[in-house]
Parts: C-alpha cells; structure tokens; sequence
C-alpha cells in the first residue's frame, strides 16, 4: 500500500493526530506525510490512499479568515494562506485512482456540531473524483489550542492501523 496524508494544522494537535495516522499506516507500507503547504500539487496517480486531515472552523474546513483569527489566538503552524481547502480546489476533476479518508480535530465541547472538515474534504474529493472509502472521522482537542483529548492520539494511531488492515491485501 502506498498512503499520501496531507494536513493543514495552525496549533500543532492536528498534525500530532497524522502523525500517529502516518504511524497506523505504516505496518501496512509506504506512507509520506506533508503539511498541506509543503504537499504535492496533484496526488499521484500510483498512490493506493490519500488522507486529508485538517481542523474544524467555522463548521467546516478552515479559510482564510478563520486562519487569520487563530493567528491572532496564538497559532503558530501552518500557513495562514494555505489550507486543505485551497489544496482541494486546485486539484483537477475527473477519475483518479487514489481513494480518499479524511478526518478533523475539534474541540470537544462542541462535538455534536452540525459541520465538518472531514465530512466536507470527504464531500469535496468524492465531487473530484476520487472514491471515499472511510467514514470521516473526528479527534477532539480540550480547548481551540488544545491539548488533545485524553486517548485521542492512541484513537488516531488505531484508526491508521484499521485502514491500513483494510488496504494490505488489496495493494499487495
């Protein structure tokens, strides 16, 4: 199997979380893992799983603006112009061989909210043309800054393993 994870993390807990998806993954083959800034402009066509990850704002996946104010909230990471939602767009439509997993980090008081920067990626990649394989999934940080919910890293790390069992005898 070979795994592409491109996330986009403003106070680092997002890309604590790919990290241990990367982790996951990795008994099962070749991951690379790049910060959405840093990534490929179009996944490569011999890719078996692409994995977006990035933070909830606003409901949804994040914008300019929202990164603009989490700046102001003492951000550090990321690139403020830069975002999954942006990578997305510049991706070409049309039928591509890579499937598409997508997960978020929210904060965990407000876990029943009705949007989702994993359920919109997932949405956006299915309209692109890439098959969504996965349930979206959610990670839950205490605060906007974090730190990461109790267990949520080893939920991540297992969430990784599970895909990655489901892909092994397909790629080999």
């Amino acid at each position: 199997m070979r795994a592409l994870i491109v996330y986009e993390s403003m106070f680092g807990n997002t890309e604590k979380v790919a990290r241990q998806v990367a982790d996951g993954l990795a008994g099962y083959g070749q991951v690379e893992l790049r910060e959405v800034s840093e990534a490929p402009a179009q996944p490569d066509e011999q890719l078996d799983l692409v994995v977006l990850g990035g933070p909830t704002h606003a409901f949804s996946m994040s914008r300019e603006s929202t990164r603009e104010d989490a700046r102001r909230q003492g951000a550090t990471q990321g690139e403020v112009y830069a975002g999954l939602r942006e990578w997305l767009d510049g991706l070409p439509k049309g039928a591509h061989h890579p499937s598409v997993a997508a997960f978020d980090t929210r904060v965990t008081k407000v876990r029943r909210i009705p949007g989702s920067a994993a359920r919109k990626a997932a949405k956006v990649a299915g309209r692109l043309g890439y098959r969504v394989t996965e349930q979206p999934v959610s990670f839950f940080v205490e605060d906007v800054d974090g730190p990461l919910a109790d267990g949520e890293l080893e939920r991540a790390r297992a969430w990784g393993d599970r895909i990655g069992a489901r892909w092994a005898p397909v790629a080999n």
